[in-house]
C-alpha cells in the first residue's frame, strides 16, 4: 500500500486540499501512520490515529522519527469501539479490499461520520464509484480452471472446477479485454451511506465478436472535487487490481448480443457473500436467453454434511471440549485475577489440555489480546 504512489500521491494531494492550521484530523486505519505524520507536517493542531492492527507500534515509532508524536494520538482499537472528545474537521481513511465492499469499511466509515465529522468536515474519500463490464481473459480464467481441466493422472476433477468457478479472484485486464462498455453498478457515497449491501442489474450490449469469460468489476475514487483514481482496465497499475467474476463456461458472443447480470454484494457477519445471476439473449431475439448461468460464493464454498449440520436452524449444540475451556478462561477474566493466575487455575480444572501452566498462560494471552480491555 505504502509503495504504491499513485495511491498515496492521491491521498497526500486531497490532504493538502483539506487539512488547514489548527484541523483536528482522524484517520481511520493508519497503519504504519504515514497520512496521520503528514496530517501534521501540514499543520494539524490534532490528529487522532486509529488502527486495530499492532502496525500502530511502528506508527507511533514513525512518529517520533519525524518529530510530531506530541499532536498525535495513536488508539489501538477499532474505530468503533472508540469515544473521541473532540469532533475531526477531516476524516481520512482507506478500509477498502480490491473492491470498496469490503469488511466492515462501509459500516465503519457510517459510524465515523455520524459520530466524529464536526459539521462542515471533510471526509476523504468522499465517493467511490464501481464499475463492471464483460471482459474477454483466457489466461485469468485458465489460471482458475485449467488445473482441474488438465489433470495430467487422468482424473475427472470436475466437482473441484465447479466450485473454484464461484469463487472470486483480483485479477488485472486491459481496456482490450473488455467486450462491453462499462456499466455502473453502484455509486457509494460516503456523506450520506447507511447500507452496506447493494444489488443491482446490470445489462451491456457486446461490442465486438469474441468469447466472454466472465465480468471484471473495479472502482473509481473520488477524494475530493479534484482527486481522483481508479483501478480500471488500461489505467496504471494499482495495489487494488480488478475484482473477476468467472462465468461457469466461456461464452461465445456476437456484437450486439445482450447481456445481463444480477450482481449482489450482502454483508454478513464481517465478510461479504456474492451472486452474480447472469442471463445472455440469442442474437435475434433479446427476449431468449441462450445461456443462464447462477453463481455464488456459497457454491464456492467447501463445507462438509457435518458443518452444514451445525448451521441449521434445527440444530441443539451442545458446548464442546474446547469451548468449555475458552468459556472457562473468560469467565476468570472479570477483572480480579492476573494472567498467571487465570493459568494456574485453567492447568488445576484441564490438566490434560494444560500439562504446564506456561502452556494455559499462552492460551490465556491469546484471548486476553482479543476480548479484554
Amino acid at each position: 500500500m505504502i509503495a504504491d504512489r499513485a495511491r498515496v500521491d492521491a491521498y497526500a494531494r486531497a490532504l493538502r486540499e483539506a487539512v488547514r492550521p489548527g484541523s483536528v484530523v482522524l484517520e481511520i486505519g493508519t497503519g504504519p501512520g504515514i497520512f496521520a505524520v503528514l496530517a501534521c507536517q501540514l499543520g494539524a493542531g490534532r490528529v487522532i490515529a486509529i488502527e486495530a492492527n499492532p502496525v500502530i507500534q511502528l506508527a507511533r515509532e514513525i512518529a517520533v522519527a519525524n518529530h510530531c508524536a506530541n499532536r498525535i494520538e495513536f488508539v489501538e482499537d477499532l474505530s468503533t469501539n472508540v469515544k473521541l472528545p473532540v469532533r475531526a474537521d477531516v476524516i481520512v481513511s482507506d478500509l477498502r479490499g480490491v473492491l470498496p465492499l469490503f469488511e466492515y469499511h462501509i459500516p465503519s466509515i457510517a459510524d465515523a461520520r455520524r459520530r466524529f465529522l464536526a459539521p462542515g468536515g471533510t471526509l476523504i474519500s468522499r465517493k467511490d464509484s464501481i464499475w463492471a463490464a464483460v471482459v474477454e481473459a483466457p489466461e485469468e480464467y485458465g489460471k482458475i480452471v485449467d488445473p482441474w481441466e488438465r489433470n495430467g493422472l487422468g482424473q475427472n476433477l470436475s466437482p473441484a472446477r465447479r466450485v473454484v468457478a464461484n469463487n472470486l479472484r483480483k485479477a488485472r485486464f486491459t481496456s482490450r479485454q473488455m467486450l462491453t462498455k462499462p456499466r455502473l453498478w453502484a455509486e457509494l457515497d460516503y456523506s450520506t451511506l447507511e447500507d452496506p449491501d447493494v444489488q443491482f442489474e446490470l445489462c451491456w450490449t457486446v461490442q465486438r465478436n469474441g468469447f466472454g469469460h466472465g465480468v471484471a468489476v473495479w472502482f473509481e475514487a473520488e477524494l475530493t472535487d479534484d482527486v481522483h483514481f481508479s483501478n480500471a482496465p488500461g489505467e496504471p497499475e494499482m495495489i487494488y487490481g480488478s475484482m473477476f467474476f468467472p462465468w461457469l463456461n466461456p461464452v461465445p458472443l456476437a456484437a450486439g448480443q445482450i447481456v445481463r447480470v444480477d450482481l449482489l454484494a450482502k454483508l454478513l457477519e464481517g465478510e461479504y457473500f456474492w451472486r452474480w445471476t447472469t442471463k445472455i439473449a440469442s442474437l435475434e431475439s433479446s427476449e431468449k436467453t441462450v445461456t443462464h448461468f447462477d453463481q455464488s460464493l456459497m457454491q464456492g464454498a467447501v463445507l462438509s454434511v457435518a458443518a452444514l449440520q451445525r448451521v441449521a436452524s434445527t440444530f441443539v449444540p451442545q458446548i464442546s471440549e474446547a469451548g468449555c475451556v475458552q468459556q472457562r478462561t473468560l469467565e476468570l477474566m472479570d477483572g480480579s485475577a492476573s494472567l498467571e493466575k487465570i493459568a494456574r487455575r485453567l492447568t488445576a480444572e484441564f490438566p490434560l489440555r494444560f500439562p504446564q501452566w506456561q502452556q494455559a498462560l499462552s492460551y490465556a494471552g491469546t484471548l486476553s489480546r482479543e476480548y479484554s480491555r
